[in-house]
């Protein structure tokens, strides 16, 4: 946390990739707490004033998260123990527009944060004319393919850092969590199997012509799952920032008791569900049976091998 900041008693905070869901102010609270503990051990006044920014593609459902900000102010100052006459103010406004352009002034944030959003692309690599079989890549991906979903995270990421440097006051901090991996082969298992299963389902599909085999040839992945190495040599040459902390660890691939496959499947379908449909064009009964032969394909290899996806935590300071 920017300690100038908060013993001035304002605070200007970004979620970036907020998506519209119940967890969308989660973070916001649990900073706006952080900072308010934070200016009581340092012995100024606690922190009076906070602008959070929540920033999604403009196809996020903001006035999802719109309506529940009365909800979560009358929540948070409650949780911090305001009195009437000393509640902090809370000012939220949303910005929608990608995180690999610049979306806010000069100097004027203090803390930036982004979870499970920074591992997507702006845009599909081109030159994957070769990854027929595949939707992201794979052990049978030829090198060309694996160094053009390489070169898009380099172009993207020096862009994110270098935008948000722009944004950020010096001092000032970012934390960000994404999928990545801990092998130097960028299709490890640990990072791309998931998405290989996937492949092997709707290439099932595609072989009875229930999908169209050209567009499946045709469909990759906007993803990138970098290891921690590619990170670091991102923000090295991007020369901005202090790498504070940075942090692998392992989530399973199932949070939940019961039916691991099933269960994955169904997280999966509310994330990908869009974009598949948007893709093939297809009805609801073969999207339904697309995720129905991918859990099973899920159920089996999870019940012989340990399935969890790697995430990824840098903490970041702006020095220059």
């Amino acid at each position: 946390m920017c300690n100038s900041s908060v013993a001035l008693g304002r605070l200007a905070i970004a979620d970036l990739g907020c998506a519209s869901g119940p967890n969308s102010l989660f973070l916001v609270s649990e900073v706006i707490k952080a900072a308010h503990k934070l200016s009581n051990e340092m012995g100024h006044e606690s922190t009076d004033q906070f602008q959070i920014f929540l920033n999604d593609l403009p196809g996020n459902d903001f006035n999802n998260i719109f309506s529940s900000i009365q909800g979560f102010k009358e929540k948070t100052r409650k949780e911090m123990g305001s009195c009437p006459d000393s509640e902090p103010l809370i000012f939220i406004t949303g910005v929608p527009g990608s995180f690999y352009e610049r979306l806010f002034q000069t100097d004027s944030l203090h803390f930036i944060h982004s979870s499970y959003s920074v591992h997507w692309r702006s845009e599909v690599p081109r030159g994957l004319e070769e990854n027929k079989g595949n939707i992201y890549m794979a052990k049978s991906s030829p090198q060309c393919v694996l160094e053009a979903y390489h070169k898009q995270f380099q172009t993207d990421f020096s862009s994110f850092l270098e935008h948000r440097a722009q944004e950020l006051v010096t001092g000032g901090r970012m934390v960000l969590t994404f999928l990545g991996r801990r092998s130097a082969e960028p299709f490890a298992k640990e990072c791309c199997y998931i998405w290989e299963l996937m492949s092997m389902a709707l290439n099932q599909m595609a072989s009875e012509g229930l999908i169209d085999q050209e567009k499946l040839d045709s469909f990759n992945l906007p993803l990138f799952t970098p290891s921690a190495m590619e990170v670091e040599v991102e923000v090295q040459k991007q020369g901005s920032f202090a790498i504070e902390h940075l942090e692998l660890w392992d989530m399973s691939w199932n949070a939940y008791e019961g039916d691991g496959g099933y269960n994955v499947s169904r997280c999966m379908k509310a994330l990908f569900e869009p974009i598949i449909a948007h893709q093939f064009n297809l009805s609801r009964e073969i999207i339904d049976e697309i995720f129905r032969r991918y859990g099973l394909l899920l159920s089996e290899w999870m019940a012989k091998e340990r399935a969890v996806l790697v995430s990824l935590t840098v903490s970041l300071t702006k020095w220059r």
